[in-house]
């Protein structure tokens, strides 16, 4: 089997398994990954997402296999168009009125 046509086979359900398995370094049933698994599903991971997950994110791996980054200047611009703040406080008791 080809990588191409293994990445082709893994559903959406079998990527979040794979996803989670690296984030907590276990198989769903409790099973801890072995180096040489953490290693490859790793790979799998990023292959997936770099050809099924389309991101505009800063920094994200093509789907060439190589790493996508934007400039400074570009995410400012991409910050300062977009209106939406993430939170504001009030710096004194006063101005919470």
């Amino acid at each position: 089997m080809q990588f191409e046509d293994l990445l082709a086979s893994i559903s959406p359900e079998t990527y979040e398994r794979l996803v989670q398995a690296v984030e907590t370094g276990r198989w769903p049933d409790g099973v801890a990954l072995t180096e040489a698994q953490k290693e490859h599903t790793i790979q799998l991971v990023m292959a997936y997402q770099a050809n099924y997950c389309p991101s505009e994110e800063p920094f994200r791996v093509g789907a060439d296999g190589l790493l996508v980054t934007q400039s400074k200047r570009k995410m400012r611009e991409q910050l300062q168009r977009s209106e939406q703040s993430i939170a504001t406080f009030p710096l004194t008791a006063d101005e919470s009125k």
